[in-house]
């Protein structure tokens, strides 16, 4: 059939119930289950799931930990890390839950992020109700605008690999040369609409990564200095930035429900030993590992990426590159998967006549590419802009949003003994607003002096 789509696009009717309908929260007459009612055309078993996990949440961030430890200092690094992780996984499972418990009580299959957060702000308290109206706009916007800016970052890293290994073997081009080189994979993959076909790449690229760290740590570990030369802490002026790298390498929100979206057993997702905590398990372990033996090995000289500290000339660091290269066109696909997945499945196809859609989806989709890559010539500085986006665009996604959303869904049936679960996000609120401004100012400032 000519159009292959992978997410059910549901009939964009109004759900417009401010009240449950039903006793809230499920109680024992309410026998909808949200997950048995799902349609999904294509979809993924949880090893697919799984690897797809693994590679959204483990991206060219993780290079970056050593530097971001720099910023931290060993313990402090180690302890933020792991605190940053499990409040970003604690988010990640209040707003499943909020999403499940809305379509609950909507009676539908699936609501997206943004329906979601409508739907809650209607059904929160009184002086939010105001917010509802913007809220699919301003969520589906940062979504996009957020996976978006993970791929300009990505076409410069691939970018930059395939440089280092050109210069020292061929000719030495300008940066720009060698990512008009790479459009043409970056639109051969991306042109893979669904998530279940691009399940066998990223298991690849899960196996590419587990050797390029394994070539990474052997480099690391040969010839430790002693760890008293290194910092256990730092000066907290220094912390923001070490905030907006762990936050941006750790985050992969839209992918991370696009993926359980696409299902065939979501339960299997949010288990206690489900995907997302054995997944969450992994990376963290990864990142701490990486950033605290990379920081030990090459303390403050360490660069944006890892990848960069090794010896360049020697060949199993330039088999290294070529890994992460790969790796990271195969998460260019999935981070973009988020926002073609937005502003063409739910903005743009109902214009388009159901006969034309999969050539206009595939040039929607090579527009997006182009963008990217006009992104990427046009500010060629990589981190700053990193952390830039990471700290603002997370800090809303990964931990307002969510808290948010469960003030406003619980509103009706309560917080809990002594409101726990208010207090609980309210201060999840204040870590985000804090972290946010103070982790986008920072960036601002490192931007100015980029460019002075």
């Amino acid at each position: 059939s000519a159009d292959i789509k992978t997410v059910t696009v549901y009939p964009t009717t109004e759900l417009e119930l401010t009240t449950p309908t039903k006793p809230a929260n499920g109680s024992k007459d309410d026998d909808y289950d949200p997950h048995q009612h799902r349609d999904v055309k294509k979809p993924t078993t949880n090893w697919q799931t799984f690897a797809h996990f693994l590679k959204a949440s483990i991206g060219t961030g993780v290079l970056a930990m050593p530097s971001a430890f720099s910023h931290a200092g060993y313990i402090n690094g180690t302890i933020l890390t792991l605190i940053i992780g499990l409040l970003a996984l604690y988010c990640l499972h209040i707003l499943i839950s909020c999403m499940y418990i809305l379509c609950k009580r909507q009676r539908v299959p699936y609501v997206s992020f943004s329906e979601a957060m409508k739907l809650g702000l209607k059904q929160g308290p009184p002086w939010l109700r105001c917010l509802a109206p913007i809220a699919v706009p301003f969520v589906d916007g940062f979504l996009a605008f957020y996976h978006f800016g993970i791929c300009c970052v990505y076409v410069v890293f691939i970018a930059e690999s395939i440089k280092q290994l050109v210069d020292e073997y061929l000719v030495v081009w300008d940066v720009r040369l060698h990512m008009c080189i790479i459009i043409v994979p970056l639109l051969l993959i991306y042109s893979i609409k669904n998530l279940q076909l691009l399940a066998p790449f990223s298991s690849a690229a899960n196996l590419l990564l587990a050797v390029g760290f394994g070539i990474i740590l052997y480099y690391i570990f040969d010839d430790l200095p002693p760890l008293s030369e290194r910092k256990a802490f730092v000066e907290f002026t220094e912390l923001p930035t070490f905030f907006g790298t762990v936050l941006f390498a750790l985050e992969a929100v839209g992918v991370i429900l696009a993926i359980e979206e696409n299902m065939a057993t979501p339960k299997a997702y949010v288990r206690p030993c489900g995907i997302m905590n054995c997944g969450m398990g992994i990376v963290l372990g990864l990142y701490v590992l990486l950033g605290f033996f990379g920081y030990w090995k090459y303390g403050d000289e360490a660069l944006g990426s890892v990848t960069l500290n090794i010896p360049q000339s020697e060949i199993p660091a330039q088999v290294v590159k070529i890994f992460f290269a790969i790796t990271t066109w195969i998460s260019y696909a999935l981070q973009g998967y988020v926002t073609a997945h937005i502003l063409w499945d739910k903005y743009l196809s109902k214009h388009v006549r159901e006969s034309r859609r999969t050539v206009y989806e595939l040039l929607f989709r090579a527009m997006i590419v182009m963008l990217t890559f006009a992104c990427a010539i046009a500010i060629p500085d990589l981190s700053v802009f990193l952390s830039l986006v990471g700290s603002f665009c997370l800090s809303i996604l990964g931990l307002i949003f969510p808290a948010l959303l469960q003030i406003c869904v619980q509103y009706t049936e309560g917080y809990g003994p002594f409101r726990i679960k208010l207090i609980i996000n309210v201060l999840l609120l204040c870590f985000g607003v804090l972290g946010g401004v103070v982790g986008t100012y920072v960036s601002i400032l490192d931007i100015i002096e980029v460019y002075k």
